[in-house]
């Protein structure tokens, strides 16, 4: 297949300013890497926006093709691991970063990056969850080792992006007494549909007295965001209560003092879907297949094709992005 000719959604750099073009590549191309994949599906994520607008500490080169994630079916392998026609999910790793990812038809990765797919679900379901479903797989996974069902509240922040309103339907599907975080209480309804028992205005804890602790309010929070309201939210986490912490769209630091963790008792988990092993990928690419399965997705996500990527990265970049999109590759003969 060296003479193959693909489509991919590349990021070009001129003068200083960057932008989109859907560009003709061949498979000479890609990297001398273990497994080629023709990708079916991609999802997309704040970091893909990031990416497309030059982010220099998502990607370091231009041209560039990002899509942090990628759903296919394996063309060629150079490893015994993986076998022509198997379908694999890749996510994270170098991939849509400085490794040409899922916003290409084609993608060449090494084999420790793929995980084979689960058998029960197809693969647009896995890239419906992608990388952020991923990620709050991994939040609930260890806010469940420390709060049960039944202890109280949990907390989502930023309920509407990616990864909060996945992690309010996963916690909604064991039994969680999820509260909704977010500014954009007029999505109230599609928050209740994801399983949300109530919806809280982020105004309302941004406006309260910041104390080094505060009124013991959630047994646990899933934050999504970071920032300052983070480090107040932290302060009002219950005796023995967890949280955990996976974004830093809102800000990297954290101040706060120690007294949640020894006056209280609190877990901190920090959460990084990126490098951890291929093996605990698999694990929640496996609870996400069968009991964790999240099975009424159509409604939170949109399909787009290659032509539409640019209008939806600019929504995603900005912040006016509901639920999620999924990449549909158009197959090509």
């Amino acid at each position: 297949m060296s003479d193959s000719k693909f489509r991919a959604l590349r990021v070009l750099e001129k003068g200083g300013y960057f932008h989109t073009e859907i560009q003709e590549q061949s498979l000479d191309d890609l990297p001398d890497n273990d497994v080629l994949v023709k990708v079916k599906y991609s999802s997309l994520n704040f970091k893909d926006a990031l990416s497309a607008h030059g982010h220099k500490g998502v990607t370091r080169q231009f041209p560039h093709t990002p899509g942090i994630d990628a759903a296919g079916v394996v063309v060629e392998s150079r490893s015994p691991e993986l076998k022509p026609g198997q379908e694999v999910i890749v996510t994270g790793y170098d991939l849509g970063m400085n490794t040409p990812g899922g916003f290409g038809e084609y993608i060449r990765v090494p084999v420790e990056w793929c995980v084979v797919k689960p058998p029960r679900h197809d693969l647009h379901y896995f890239m419906t969850l992608g990388t952020a479903g991923l990620t709050a797989g991994l939040s609930v996974d260890r806010l469940s080792q420390t709060v049960a069902p039944g202890d109280g509240e949990v907390l989502v922040t930023g309920s509407t992006g990616g990864v909060g309103c996945l992690a309010v339907a996963l916690l909604a599907k064991l039994g969680y007494d999820t509260v909704a975080l977010t500014s954009k209480v007029d999505h109230s309804d599609l928050l209740a549909k994801l399983g949300a028992r109530r919806v809280l205005d982020r105004s309302h804890l941004e406006e309260m007295p910041d104390k080094a602790l505060m009124k013991e309010t959630w047994a646990g929070v899933v934050d999504t965001v970071g920032g300052a309201l983070f480090s107040k939210i932290l302060k009002t986490v219950k005796h023995s209560g967890a949280a955990t912490t996976c974004g830093m769209v809102a800000g990297t630091e954290l101040s706060t003092s120690i007294f949640p963790f020894i006056l209280r008792g609190v877990t901190l988990y920090g959460i990084d879907s990126v490098e951890i092993a291929r093996e605990r990928k698999r694990h929640i690419w496996e609870k996400l297949d069968s009991d964790w399965a999240l099975p009424d997705l159509k409604f939170l996500a949109q399909d787009v094709v290659l032509e539409e990527l640019p209008g939806v990265i600019e929504k995603i970049y900005c912040g006016k992005m509901l639920g999620r999109a999924v990449l549909r590759h158009i197959d090509q003969e």
